[in-house]
């Protein structure tokens, strides 16, 4: 017999990631390295895995050989005891089509719920930055009875027409979901803020399976999750809000508890990476009791020679600054900066070169970007903007094998 209530792990990870290109040239957006040791899907399944839901499918669609063997290669189990942690392409079940949503994916992927007949169901995003503790939103969403409870973040109001928004009452039952509106509303206690979704979602199993049925059937429908199917239940008044601020994760600090960053264009990737590098950081990788679980690179440690430094920065194993100087910024795994050399507020991906006197600012650079001697990367950033892509917050985003 089950102690407690048999959840299974669904990850949507198919989306196309358009906003990150170059990065997501070619890559699925949940595979994009991330922090010098992670991919983004690392992050949502390291919350899945600490909150003891190992039974969890990952539904991939769009350049997805580099994420499936990032799974394979870092989240095998030994399903001694029934877990497992699998990418699930798009099967095609339904006819010879690929998802046309994030419904969609889940209800051509329906054999997967009835093989493992769970109790509920944690649908989740793969492509945010975060710590969450998921066992707590089903806990509450079990204490309810709601058919489906969607995770909300609080932001202030003007920021949240970005979003999908909440309004809920007192008790935390969804009145209205709107996507991204002109006009948000405040939460229950507090008018100047909003309940942004953060597309994190807990369902009853039974609900769900009826809600995606009906939804397949109706050819008005966009089958999307945000768009479609929480509005549905809204409308029959069975979706509660989980207030991520109540979320309590073991060895938080005070400086980042409640952090939440979704890393879908240039400039917020790039944010999110000086989140990481300051003393006290807005996001702290070395919470050693709830890990972030990463790819092992069985590289040796950096090493700094020549009079090469890096400060207040992050230096993934395998990296030799032989001479360069390393400011604010997040190196990954097997990176060389050359003497001479400068790179200031930069994220480089495992692989990089850069050559003697060159100057890397303000920058990504992708696997295996090549920068040579005395080259220059958002110095000028008119000349980039005929090479690379530039953000509108003047970042230069170079993409994977290409040289300066």
């Amino acid at each position: 017999m089950r102690s407690q209530p048999h959840v299974l792990g669904i990850v949507l990870a198919g989306g196309e990631g358009k906003r990150l290109y170059p990065l997501t040239k070619d890559r699925a957006k949940p595979a994009v390295p991330f922090g010098s040791s992670y991919r983004l899907i690392d992050f949502v399944l390291s919350n899945l895995v600490n909150a003891g839901y190992e039974r969890i499918c990952v539904l991939t669609q769009y350049k997805s050989h580099s994420l499936d063997r990032h799974i394979s290669q870092t989240w095998w189990s030994s399903g001694f005891h029934g877990e497992f942690i699998t990418p699930v392409p798009a099967q095609q079940r339904l006819g010879p089509r690929w998802y046309t949503g994030s419904a969609d994916a889940i209800y051509q992927s329906m054999n997967l719920i009835f093989d493992d007949k769970p109790d509920y169901i944690v649908v989740f995003g793969a492509d945010h930055v975060y710590r969450m503790d998921p066992a707590q939103m089903v806990e509450q969403h079990i204490a309810t009875g709601a058919a489906v409870t969607v995770a909300g973040i609080r932001v202030p109001r003007k920021e949240a027409i970005a979003f999908g928004c909440i309004d809920a009452d007192a008790d935390r039952k969804i009145t209205s979901f709107v996507e991204k509106p002109s006009d948000p509303p405040g939460t229950p206690d507090d008018p100047d803020v909003t309940f942004a979704s953060m597309g994190n979602y807990v369902f009853s199993t039974a609900a769900l399976v009826d809600m995606l049925r009906k939804d397949a059937a109706d050819p008005d429908s966009d089958h999307d999750m945000g768009g479609d199917i929480i509005p549905a239940f809204v409308e029959l008044g069975q979706a509660w809000v989980y207030d991520f601020d109540s979320n309590l994760v073991p060895g938080q600090t005070p400086d980042d508890r409640g952090y939440w960053r979704d890393v879908g264009t240039i400039d917020a990737f790039y944010e999110a990476h000086m989140d990481l590098v300051s003393a006290n950081p807005a996001f702290n990788l070395y919470n050693e009791r709830w890990p972030i679980r990463g790819g092992t690179s069985h590289l040796p440690p950096a090493k700094f020679i020549r009079g090469g430094s890096a400060n207040d920065s992050m230096v993934g194993a395998g990296c030799i600054v032989s001479g360069g100087t390393v400011h604010n910024s997040v190196l990954a795994v097997d990176v060389m900066i050359d003497e001479g050399a400068v790179v200031q507020g930069s994220v480089l991906m495992p692989g990089v070169r850069v050559g003697r006197n060159a100057v890397v600012r303000n920058a990504i650079l992708d696997k295996n970007v090549y920068v040579p001697d005395g080259g220059q990367v958002g110095v000028d950033l008119e000349a980039d903007r005929e090479r690379f892509t530039v953000s509108s917050g003047g970042i230069v985003a170079v993409g994977k094998n290409e040289t300066v």
